[in-house]
């Protein structure tokens, strides 16, 4: 599948990366190449599969710390969105649809008809799109249970980071190879975590390159429109979310300084039954920060 630059990308080359890269397969998903992996249960199989959906700008990637324990008894599916991680970046409007197609073609390559949901940040919104085609009666499967993380799930009340909103502001289109580097990108992730989150350098510096793969960095102002979207179709993901018949458990990240922990307030109000687990001295990205306090109410969720 053509990237944005036109040529195919190098292989990954850190040796983080590199070892995420070995436990997944490309598989073609809506017309492009999509990288997913397929964990199989450690131990005998007790539960029902658990698929996980990623959010922006990064990747499945962001679940590597907690995919051994996710995998205690049930499989694992992930996939990197189009225009995310190790899957194709071509030059084309990136729209909730794109994404969400890729994932049903995906549960239907695997023969996948009832299983639990795991999503985080863009992954809410994916996740929403996807409840409500099965509440339309499109996508006949059955969603037993769900856990949702950090995300502007009431996109009102989200505070956009310098770097969200300078990307809305940009035209629909590649950026040039140099507008954006490693350094200001990792920053702006950076600016995301709770103060004093503890993430280490190699961690970060696999964030950057997975994001820059087959130059990914130059999308961005592309795959970021799914803000627009969420604006004007809120009422359909957040209303599935709201909605859906499913025992919902939120995971947060108390000091997320952008999906503001209001949001799970306003989410209680329109649903009661939620179950909300809050994690103290996190911000956004709960499962890099604090990989085994997200692991650890991500299970009781599961449970």
């Amino acid at each position: 599948m053509p990237q944005s630059n036109g040529s195919s990308p190098k292989p990954p080359h850190s040796p983080v990366v590199a070892a995420w890269a070995r436990q997944g397969r490309y598989r073609t998903l809506g017309g492009h190449r999509v990288f997913t992996v397929d964990r199989p249960p450690d131990g005998e199989e007790t539960a029902e599969p658990l698929l996980v959906l990623h959010g922006f700008p990064t990747s499945s990637f962001d679940f590597h710390l907690v995919l051994d324990g996710l995998a205690r008894g049930r499989r694992v599916l992930l996939l990197d969105f189009v225009g995310f991680g190790l899957s194709a970046k071509p030059d084309l409007a990136y729209t909730i649809d794109l994404q969400a197609n890729a994932v049903m073609d995906f549960m239907a390559e695997e023969g996948i008809e009832r299983f639990a949901l795991l999503t985080h940040d863009m992954g809410d919104t994916i996740g929403g799109e996807l409840l409500a085609r099965q509440a339309d009666g499109v996508w006949p499967v059955d969603i037993s249970r769900r856990v949702l993380a950090n995300g502007s799930i009431y996109i009102e009340m989200a505070h956009l980071s310098t770097g969200q909103q300078l990307l809305l502001s940009l035209p629909d289109q590649l950026l040039a190879a140099e507008a954006l580097d490693r350094q200001s990108v990792t920053a702006s992730l950076m600016a995301t975590f709770a103060t004093g989150a503890r993430v280490p350098d190699d961690e970060l510096a696999a964030l950057w390159e997975l994001l820059a793969f087959g130059d990914g960095q130059r999308v961005m102002p592309r795959t970021i429109r799914y803000i627009e979207e969420r604006r004007l179709r809120q009422h359909r993901y957040t209303g599935a979310i709201e909605r859906h018949p499913s025992p919902l458990t939120v995971v947060w990240g108390a000091e997320d300084p952008i999906a503001v922990a209001p949001m799970v307030s306003r989410l209680q109000e329109s649903r009661p039954d939620v179950t909300v687990h809050w994690l103290d001295g996190v911000g956004h990205y709960p499962m890099l920060e604090a990989p085994e306090r997200f692991l650890t109410a991500t299970l009781a969720g599961l449970a």
